[in-house]
């Protein structure tokens, strides 16, 4: 095993801290990635209080476990979407307060701020220092999502106005990340202002090659539209700052919803796509593993575990040894560099 596996517990939130870690240790995770909601990691709590932090390390190493990434996606969302009333049922009253969008945005943005100085408190806590950078994981939102294939026809001076308005938003809460040492990485993703390959790199000139601005690859985003997620890997090499291990199938539907969904909800058996289990699905895992060590990635794997049609703590239990074994370290010799001995 060549990299810690860990779970990420963002859709366990419903489950106490205490609990869910309890459970990781069981089905055989060496970690957790902590969401910043449910009561797995208090943003608030965390740079009002020292004993906070220095508590949730208690509990994981109570269970054996450790951490390497926090995650808030939910306020990073609503940092350059356009709002509308489905915001209001991810942000807490804080940063959704009256509902005014871009009083939203503004305080989102500064909810993130936030975010990565509770991070930098929560890792200086920790009993053990690790060599792996701090890294908060989330999403960025997009202004310009809408219009991805749209009438009115949409043209590059459209798109731009989106790029340009994701690095005004984005480029100062960076700086702040650069100020306390910690990395933020998009998990790219539709509806994110990266999407693919092509929209990754894009973002990245909007923000000028910013050095905390990366990536947590999630191949399962990828795969569905046809987007090579081994080649993303190689694109991007250095700015992975972290991975996600997540499944999916495409081509499975009856042919009546497309790749946009046909509003269907998942696990609707007409859907084109849907997310499986690790080893359930069409990713290729084996060739993942390959590029991320000929990338130089040896950080986590963390399992997002989404899959409608299997019980979760099965799935989340199979996928820790899944992970395990499609893992492995990257030769240390040249095969054939024996053959003169």
């Amino acid at each position: 095993m060549a990299r810690p596996v860990t779970l990420f517990s963002g859709q366990w939130a419903d489950l106490p801290f205490e609990t869910l870690c309890e459970k990781a240790k069981k089905f055989g995770y060496d970690g957790v990635e902590l969401p910043c909601w449910g009561d797995h990691f208090d943003v608030d709590k965390a740079l009002a209080d020292k004993s906070y932090v220095k508590n949730r390390w208690e509990i994981l190493g109570r269970h054996g476990l450790k951490c390497y990434a926090i995650s808030n996606h939910l306020i990073g969302q609503a940092v350059c979407d356009l709002i509308d009333e489905r915001h209001k049922l991810i942000l807490p009253a804080d940063v959704w307060g009256d509902g005014q969008p871009e009083g939203v945005r503004q305080r989102a943005a500064k909810k993130m701020i936030d975010t990565a100085k509770a991070a930098r408190a929560f890792f200086d806590a920790a009993p053990e220092k690790s060599t792996f950078p701090a890294v908060v994981n989330g999403f960025t939102g997009s202004s310009i999502w809408h219009s991805i294939y749209a009438f009115p026809p949409t043209d590059q001076k459209y798109w731009q106005k989106g790029f340009d308005d994701f690095a005004a938003r984005w480029i100062p809460i960076l700086n702040e990340f650069e100020k306390v040492n910690v990395n933020f990485a998009l998990e790219v993703h539709p509806t994110e202002i990266a999407f693919d390959i092509v929209s990754a790199e894009r973002a990245i000139e909007a923000v000028k090659g910013h050095p905390r601005f990366g990536f947590n690859y999630d191949p399962s985003h990828l795969g569905y539209q046809h987007v090579d997620y081994v080649k993303f890997i190689r694109a991007f090499g250095k700015r992975i700052f972290h991975v996600h291990v997540k499944d999916a199938w495409w081509g499975h539907g009856d042919g009546t919803a497309g790749v946009f969904g046909g509003h269907t909800t998942f696990a609707d058996a007409r859907r084109y796509w849907d997310f499986r289990s690790p080893g359930h699905g069409d990713i290729k895992f084996e060739d993942i593993i390959v590029a991320l060590n000929d990338v130089g990635y040896n950080g986590p794997l963390s399992v997002e575990w989404e899959d409608s049609r299997m019980d979760r703590e099965h799935g989340a239990a199979e996928a820790a040894a899944f992970v395990r074994k499609i893992d492995f370290k990257p030769s240390a010799i040249a095969f054939d560099g024996q053959f003169d001995r």
